[in-house]
C-alpha cells in the first residue's frame, strides 16, 4: 500500500486543512503514521480533532500484515492532539508498505493503492518463428497465441494472413526496448534479470534448465517474467510454479501439435476467483430502465456467468442464458447482466460500467467452483425493460444489483444451478464474490469508500 501525502508549506495553511485529517479516510492512516515513527524533519503540521474511536477495527496490524518488528511507543491522540511533522519531499519505507510525502500545490491530500487483491491475469502464449516457417505462423495464429517471435523485417509476411503481435526490431514489441532476451546459466544471469526495468518483459533461457533461479526471480521481479520452453509439458511446469507462475511462455518446437498442446494448457490455466455465499435479503420490483445484454464469442455452460454489482464492493454471479425454457431458444453466449450502470468484474482485477462495454472488449467467464476464462464482446444490446432490485448479504457485505425483470434471468446457486430472479425469496442462497478495496477509474484502491 502506497501513502500519498501532499502538505502546504506554511503552518497557518495547514491548519486550515486539519479537520479534513479527522474525517473517517485519513484517520486510520494518522494512526499508522504515527506507530511506525517515520524521522520527518524541523517544519510543522498542526492537526487537531483527530478521532481515534475506530483504532481497533481498522488498523492494518490487526489483520497482521505489516506488523512493526520493534517496540514503537503506543500512540496517545486524544480528541486534541497536536502533530507535529515536517511535510517536506520525503520518503519512507515501513516494511512492505511505503509513505510518501510530497509538498506540492498546497494542499494536503491521501493517495492509497493498494498492491493486492484479485488481480486476474491471464498467462501469454509467445512462439519462436525463427528462422520462418509460414506452417509455425499460422499454427500460432490458429491456436491463439498473442505473438510471434520473428527474424528482423519478417513482420510483414505474417500480416499477410492474419494479426498477431511481432517480436522483433520493426515489430510491435522491440527487443532492447520492450523485452529482454536474457540466457541463465549462473547467479550473474540471474542478477542481471531481476535488475531490468520491471515495466520490461523479461525472456529466460534456462541453460541448464533449473527451477530454483525462476523462483528467485519470481520472488524479486513479482511480474513481467515469462521463460522459453520446447515442450508443453514444460510449459505447465512454469505456468504453475511456486502456485503463482510466471507470466507466459515462447515455445520453441516445428511440431504443430505441440503448439497447439501448449496453447490449450496455458490458455486454460486461468487464477481462481473466490466466491461467496450470499443469502437473499430482499428483492424489489421498479419501473423501466436501461439494461445491458452482454452477448459474448464464447459459448457458455450451465453454471458459468459474469460477475455484475450495483456497487464495486459486491457482486453476483449472473447467470449465463444457457437454460432451456419453453418460451425462447437458449443463447448460451449471452449474459442479461444487468442495470447499465452497473459494474462487472474484468480480466486484470479492474472493473468496468455494462454501459462502457463494447464489441472486442475483454470480459471475464467465470463458473460457480471459481474458474475464470477470458472472452470476448461480440455486442452489447441496451434497451429499455421493466427492472427489479435484487439484494443479499455475505460475510457481512451488502450485495445488490439491479436487474431486468424477466424469469429468463438467472442468478448461480453454490452447486451450479441456475435459479430465476423471478423466484427468489429471503433466505435463498446464491453466489457472489466480495471486494474489500475501493475503486477509482476501475482501479482498486484500499481506502474508506461508502457506497449505497
Amino acid at each position: 500500500m502506497n501513502y500519498e501525502l501532499r502538505s502546504m508549506n506554511n503552518e497557518q495553511s495547514t491548519i486550515s486543512y486539519a479537520n479534513r485529517l479527522s474525517s473517517p479516510i485519513c484517520q486510520p492512516i494518522i494512526t499508522f503514521i504515527m506507530q511506525n515513527e517515520p524521522n520527518f524533519r524541523k517544519s510543522q503540521m498542526n492537526v487537531n480533532n483527530v478521532l481515534t474511536t475506530d483504532y481497533e477495527k481498522k488498523t492494518l496490524g490487526e489483520r497482521r500484515k505489516n506488523e512493526p518488528k520493534t517496540n514503537p511507543n503506543e500512540p496517545n491522540l486524544s480528541r486534541r492532539s497536536r502533530i507535529k511533522a515536517n511535510f517536506k519531499p520525503y520518503h519512507a519505507k515501513m516494511g512492505h508498505n511505503e509513505l510518501k510525502c510530497v509538498d506540492r500545490l498546497g494542499q494536503l491530500t491521501l493517495n492509497l493503492k493498494n498492491q493486492k487483491g484479485s488481480v486476474l491475469i491471464m498467462k501469454k502464449l509467445w512462439v519462436n518463428a525463427v528462422p520462418y516457417n509460414k506452417e509455425i505462423a499460422i499454427s500460432a495464429l490458429e491456436s491463439g497465441a498473442q505473438a510471434l517471435v520473428l527474424t528482423d523485417g519478417d513482420s510483414g509476411k505474417v500480416r499477410q494472413f492474419g494479426k498477431i503481435k511481432t517480436v522483433e526490431k520493426n515489430g510491435d514489441i522491440k527487443p532492447g526496448v520492450d523485452v529482454e532476451f536474457i540466457d541463465i546459466a549462473g547467479k550473474a544471469d540471474e542478477d542481471k534479470a531481476a535488475a531490468v526495468q520491471p515495466e520490461k518483459i523479461v525472456v529466460l533461457k534456462m541453460l541448464d534448465w533449473t527451477i530454483i533461479p525462476i523462483e528467485n526471480l519470481l520472488a524479486r521481479r513479482r511480474k513481467n517474467i515469462m521463460v522459453q520452453v520446447q515442450t508443453s509439458q514444460q510449459a505447465k511446469l512454469m505456468a504453475e510454479i511456486l502456485e503463482k507462475g510466471v507470466d507466459g511462455v515462447v515455445l520453441n518446437t516445428t511440431d504443430i501439435n505441440e503448439i497447439k498442446k501448449t496453447a490449450e494448457i496455458i490458455h486454460g490455466i486461468t487464477e481462481k476467483v473466490a466466491l461467496v455465499t450470499a443469502t437473499i435479503t430482499a428483492t424489489k420490483q421498479l419501473g423501466m430502465g436501461d439494461r445491458s445484454c452482454l452477448d459474448t464469442c464464447t459459448q457458455m455452460t450451465v453454471g458459468q456467468g459474469i460477475l455484475v454489482g450495483n456497487t464495486a464492493a459486491g457482486f453476483f454471479l449472473v447467470h449465463s442464458e444457457s437454460i432451456e425454457n419453453p418460451y425462447v431458444a437458449s443463447r448460451p453466449f449471452r449474459v442479461n447482466a444487468g442495470a447499465v450502470h452497473a459494474y462487472t468484474l474484468v480480466v486484470g482485477g479492474k472493473t468496468k460500467y455494462l454501459a462502457d462495454l463494447k464489441a472486442g472488449d475483454e470480459v471475464l467467464l467465470v463458473d460457480f467452483q471459481g474458474s475464470s476464462e477470458t472472452a470476448y464482446l461480440g455486442r452489447n444490446k441496451i434497451e429499455k425493460r421493466p427492472m427489479i432490485l435484487v439484494e443479499a448479504e455475505a460475510q457481512g457485505e451488502l450485495i445488490s444489483l439491479v436487474l431486468q425483470n424477466a424469469e429468463t434471468i438467472r442468478l448461480v446457486s453454490p452447486r451450479g444451478g441456475a435459479i430465476s430472479i423471478t423466484s427468489l425469496k429471503p433466505g435463498d442462497k446464491v453466489l457472489g464474490h466480495i471486494e474489500k478495496a475501493g475503486r477509482h477509474f476501475g482501479m482498486q484502491v484500499d481506502e474508506t469508500l461508502i457506497e449505497k
